[in-house]
């Protein structure tokens, strides 16, 4: 079977865990966690040349940096926050959590993001933030988003979870907002097993904020610093702190990032010069990627044309041993998303596409041999159809 996603792995990741072990300091915040957080911090604000200074903080999941994000935003009981359906539920559970209405808008047909043309619409006087998703690592159209965001006083969290290493406009996809979300699942471009981080480009001030939430509501981030001589149990907060163990995992990635994208992006682009040709015949449509956007090949999809092809399509590639997969159900549909949320004006892409988009094998080292056996079997089928 040629899996779906198989975890990257690039050698170090043991020795690392080792190195945690033998530091007596498996718990977080040690030597990985701090190097993690240091090369994030290194590349985001690099990047934009230091103009805004955007600090970063491991966490244990991406859905954790959500639920702090929704935290540092304020979300009371009764707030509204937009964001897509077409969505992982972690996204909304964050600010269900704090007690909000979730208001779900359509997506664009060419990325799948959020459509920014219909968020204006959804704000009322309850509203309170606007969670953006970019969708396979492909940014939002975040300068129309930010203009409404300022207009209305509201804050802006990136669910960036597909998109670290993606850039809208130069800018890294996390720092463009109030906050952003990364996520180092098994899935994703780089793993830590489970993780994530939270990406604060407001000010000290929140900051401080985030390091309390995160350390159960204490201050020990400060007392480890030796800015206080002990710490004390300041404000609401959780374990969101990762085991360093787990940052070592993911040191061994960020040490391999170059070689790691480079390798996903290659493959990205040989599905998409194999699948022109079916694209300029009409047979399916394949990703779109506006000018203003760099992506990080988080994911390769292809858009049939029913859900009835799709489904043949998967079991098709299934009996050739290939694992190929569909994506999200729309939120709004679900049980939970009718409980905790409503749908603004009308599903006019998000159900139709979400029914027809079917997702390819792509992950770090796919052997050639195996990528050439999907790709075979991609024009095989769309060839006898």
């Amino acid at each position: 079977m040629i899996h779906f996603n198989v975890p990257p792995v690039t050698g170090n990741e043991v020795s690392y865990i080792q190195q945690a072990i033998a530091n007596h300091k498996i718990c977080g915040d040690g030597e990985f966690t701090k190097k993690c957080n240091e090369w994030f911090e290194h590349k985001l604000n690099s990047v934009r040349g230091g103009l805004t200074f955007s600090k970063v903080l491991l966490t244990t999941s991406g859905t954790t940096a959500l639920e702090m994000a929704a935290l540092l935003c304020n979300i009371q009981s009764g707030d509204e926050v937009i964001m897509p359906s077409f969505t992982f539920c972690s996204t909304a559970d964050a600010f269900v959590q704090r007690g909000a209405k979730i208001v779900f808008v359509d997506v664009r047909k060419d990325t799948m993001n959020i459509d920014e043309t219909k968020i204006e619409k959804a704000i009322t006087d309850k509203t309170k933030a606007i969670c953006v998703v970019h969708y396979a690592g492909v940014a939002c159209e975040m300068d129309t988003i930010m203009e409404i965001a300022h207009k209305h006083n509201l804050k802006v969290v990136e669910d960036a979870a597909q998109a670290v290493c993606s850039f809208y406009k130069g800018k890294p996809l996390g720092t463009i907002g109030d906050y952003g979300c990364y996520s180092f699942h098994e899935t994703k471009n780089f793993s830590m097993g489970e993780g994530g981080a939270i990406i604060i480009n407001t000010n000290n001030d929140d900051f401080e904020k985030a390091e309390i939430i995160r350390e159960k509501g204490t201050d020990r981030s400060k007392f480890l610093r030796g800015q206080v001589d002990k710490y004390t149990w300041r404000d609401y907060g959780s374990s969101y702190l990762p085991s360093d163990m787990n940052a070592a995992y993911l040191w061994a990635q960020l040490e391999m990032a170059d070689e790691i994208q480079n390798c996903r992006m290659n493959i990205w682009n040989r599905y998409k010069n194999e699948f022109q040709y079916l694209e300029d015949a009409e047979k399916l449509r394949l990703p779109v990627i506006p000018a203003d956007c760099t992506h990080n090949a988080h994911m390769f999809y292809i858009i049939t044309k029913s859900l009835e092809e799709r489904t043949a399509f998967i079991k098709f590639m299934r009996e050739k041993d290939i694992l190929a997969v569909f994506h999200y159900i729309p939120l709004h549909s679900a049980p939970a998303g009718l409980k905790y949320g409503r749908f603004d004006g009308d599903d006019e892409i998000t159900t139709p596409y979400s029914e027809r988009l079917v997702r390819l094998p792509l992950y770090y080292k796919l052997t050639d041999e195996d990528l050439q056996t999907v790709i075979n079997a991609v024009k095989d089928f769309y060839e006898g159809c």
